[in-house]
């Protein structure tokens, strides 16, 4: 063994690839293997998502669609069923106000609370919340209780 036949590890070099823009020499010189103008050729070439070469991008082709009103309010939907339900945990008791429905996790503090009339109730309640549909509404009065808008 002697230093002119030393060679590295099988697998432990990886390939070494071109030498491009070494002079015109190495047959790899001038252009660099990139051809001749046009982006591509040029330092610093990126392409832009969605470029179709020079040709009117198909974001820029269609219209734009949709809207979106600015002052919709949102409401978090609580129906009648849901709310027998924590009345038979025991969450709730005679009032289900809106500070009620924080505290057991139900609503965000910053949210607002529509009733809806899905299920059906049984238990005799003081409700307070936002909003009420009027199916949820006439509900609540049929089992004797009220329905009070915050």
């Amino acid at each position: 063994m002697s230093l002119n036949n030393l060679t590295p590890a099988k697998g432990s070099v990886f390939a070494k690839g071109k030498r491009v823009g070494r002079g015109q020499g190495s047959g790899k010189g001038g252009t660099a293997t990139k051809g001749n103008k046009g982006a591509k050729s040029r330092s610093g070439y990126a392409k832009k998502i969605g470029f179709e070469g020079g040709q009117m991008p198909i974001q820029r082709r269609l219209p734009k669609f949709g809207f979106k009103n600015i002052n919709r309010i949102e409401y978090v939907g609580l129906n009648l069923d849901r709310i027998q339900d924590m009345v038979n945990e025991g969450k709730i008791t005679d009032t289900l106000s809106f500070e009620i429905l924080v505290e057991n996790g139900v609503v965000g503090k910053n949210e607002l609370v529509k009733i809806l009339g899905r299920g059906v109730l049984t238990a005799k309640l003081n409700v307070t919340v936002h909003k009420f549909t009027a199916t949820a509404k006439n509900a609540i009065e049929a089992v004797g209780g009220v329905a009070v808008t915050l």
